[in-house]
């Protein structure tokens, strides 16, 4: 049987299978920041603050004025998880919690019923530039628990599990483990609700890194599951016969080994898997419901409600410069990057 089903080219948003919704990737190149921590005037001009996707200068402002990113803005129905790999995200959020984290920290949040969050990309450093590289992805949740109360929790990258491996050729291979398990290693436990908290639905967030020439094979899992990975830097891979180069996806069959043959470059992947759930999914922006009157009743919800309201000064709140990493919960619960 065939283990590659399709090969699809990446572009700003990545298509995924069910049970994700789909993949943002942000790569930016953002420069020194100032007092306000985002970049100076002069890198704003002939941008379409509030909306600005188009890459000049290799940055986007986003929805940001000031300071790249999302202000406050709502979500209901699904769950995002926020890899940030380069760089820094400031969250605050309706229910009074705020955080930074980066540098390989993730953030799991189950949206639930609804919450407005902000994510903004602080430029902490004056003093050199602050790349970034994050992904986000979107996470269906069943009908069940498409109501049940929103929460957030940070998965420090000194406490995310990491499996190292080398091949015949002493070359390595790193995968860390965001979600599901490999070999002795399993991931930390997700928010309380998450679809990720069942063990029958099989789901695996991997980020994948492979020296050079590396060969690893990825193992074959249940047949009933969605599998995909996302080649996203690199040169070129060979996979079942393929040559592929970065830039690419690849839809794969759960039941079959599939070995990963590393071309002369460094190379980095994402890698999904989970069993599919199989609903009806209506998406209308920021809300994911089951159907058009239940999307109706989020958005008469979040109409009457603002999901709680905006607890914070401005909409596009970011931290202070030398906050650090931290989370504030909305119990008032601090928690900090356990100490090297």
């Amino acid at each position: 049987m065939a283990k590659v089903l399709k090969i699809r080219e990446l572009g700003f948003y990545w298509e995924t299978l069910d049970p994700f919704l789909f993949c943002a990737y942000h790569q930016d190149n953002f420069p020194k920041g100032n007092e306000n921590l985002g970049p100076d005037a002069e890198f704003l001009k002939g941008r379409i603050t509030g909306n600005d996707f188009t890459k000049k200068d290799e940055f986007r402002m986003y929805h940001g004025q000031k300071v790249p990113g999302f202000p406050g803005h709502p979500h209901a129905g699904f769950e995002t998880v926020t890899l940030v790999e380069k760089g820094f995200a400031d969250h605050s959020d309706s229910l009074g919690a705020k955080g930074r984290f980066g540098n390989g920290d993730v953030q799991w949040m189950t949206a639930g019923k609804g919450i407005l969050h902000s994510e903004m990309f602080p430029l902490v450093h004056q003093d050199q530039p602050n790349p970034l590289v994050l992904f986000q992805l979107w996470l269906n949740l069943p009908s069940r628990s498409k109501k049940v109360e929103p929460h957030f929790k940070m998965f420090w990258n000194e406490d995310i599990p990491v499996e190292h491996i080398q091949d015949e050729n002493a070359n390595k291979i790193q995968i860390k483990l965001i979600a599901g398990k490999l070999c002795k290693n399993k991931a930390l436990a997700p928010t309380p609700d998450s679809f990720a908290a069942k063990a029958e639905n099989h789901l695996q967030i991997w980020r994948i890194s492979m020296e050079a020439n590396a060969k690893w094979k990825l193992p074959a899992s249940s047949a009933s599951t969605n599998k995909m990975l996302f080649f996203y830097s690199g040169s070129e891979i060979e996979v079942d016969g393929f040559s592929i180069e970065a830039g690419h996806s690849l839809t794969l069959n759960p039941a079959e080994e599939v070995e990963i043959n590393n071309g002369n470059e460094a190379a980095e992947f994402l890698f999904l898997e989970g069993m599919p759930i199989n609903e009806p999914v209506v998406q209308q922006g920021p809300f994911v419901a089951n159907s058009r009157n239940e999307m109706m009743e989020v958005i008469n919800t979040y109409q009457q409600t603002q999901f709680g309201g905006w607890p914070f000064d401005e909409y596009e709140k970011v931290h202070a410069k030398d906050a650090g990493r931290f989370a504030q919960h909305a119990d008032g619960k601090m928690e900090y990057p356990p100490a090297k």
